[in-house]
């Protein structure tokens, strides 16, 4: 089996390799020319030169015409009110999907994200109506919901996984582990952080790509679901957790920084 990975330098898509590979599939992966990234320490990957800005006139042939597509890749994060998402990478995005798919493509997984729902709280289902209050959560929801037109016209496997919050090795820098650790490495006793009683569903980054890469192993038209773990946990808890789990010298200043604006309170996924 053959499955082609979009985003494969990506901190997802990093760790999407290695669970591809453990798996024994063909993998192809995808980078920009001239971008400039370390790969995933992944053996037996080819990588292929590919710009979704600029795509070529047959992407599913590009792609080495892989049996499923585990779509990862999208520009602009985490600046999520950014209006680039809507006018620049959508319409990206759409072309290029739209293209590999009617050149052959049989089976699409994509990631989606949380923000779909907007400012909805308490358990979330994937069937739940989506109302999505910021650029980057309506231009995934757009994405999804012309993917589900072009299915009438050129039928394809479509799974769209909706991705909560995640931990891990070579997240960006901007997250909220990778700030503890470096407050931690830098020595700081504080660390400052909102008041922590937002409840949110999180996941190690691991565990994300090992769903990602059964889903694609195994293509279906699932449609939309939640990639979560459906168990809520205070940001609190989870920093304390984290510092307890390291043995970290460190404490958490609460209260310091404000909360989003741009999520509920409380939220989280049903499987």
């Amino acid at each position: 089996m053959r499955v082609a990975v979009t985003g494969a330098r990506g901190f997802v898509g990093r760790h999407v390799l290695g669970q591809l590979a453990a798996r024994g599939v063909e993998i192809v992966a995808t980078e920009r020319p001239g971008v400039v990234r370390e790969r995933a320490a992944v053996a037996d990957v080819h990588w292929v030169s590919l710009d979704i800005a600029s795509p070529p006139a047959d992407c599913f042939a590009a792609l080495e015409r892989p049996d499923v597509l585990l779509h990862l890749a999208w520009d602009g994060l985490p600046n999520y009110r950014s209006l680039y998402h809507l006018e620049t990478e959508l319409p990206r995005q759409y072309g290029f999907l739209a293209n590999a798919v009617r050149n052959g493509l049989p089976a699409l997984v994509v990631a989606g994200t949380c923000l779909e729902y907007g400012l909805q709280s308490g358990a979330l289902s994937a069937q739940l109506e989506t109302r999505p209050t910021t650029p980057y959560g309506l231009a995934k929801d757009t994405l999804r919901k012309q993917l589900q037109f072009l299915k009438a016209a050129q039928p394809f496997e479509l799974t769209w996984a909706r991705l909560f919050y995640m931990y891990g090795d070579d997240q960006p820098a901007t997250s909220l582990y990778p700030l503890l650790k470096a407050a931690v490495a830098s020595g700081h006793e504080l660390f400052p952080m909102s008041g922590g009683e937002q409840l949110r569903d999180y996941l190690p980054v691991d565990q994300v790509a090992g769903r990602l890469a059964d889903l694609a192993i195994d293509p279906a038209d699932r449609g939309p679901i939640n990639l979560c773990s459906g168990q809520p946990v205070s940001v609190r808890t989870l920093v304390e957790s984290w510092i307890e789990r390291n043995s970290w010298k460190i404490r958490p200043k609460y209260g310091e920084l404000p909360y989003p604006d741009y999520e509920p309170t409380a939220f989280w996924g049903v499987s």
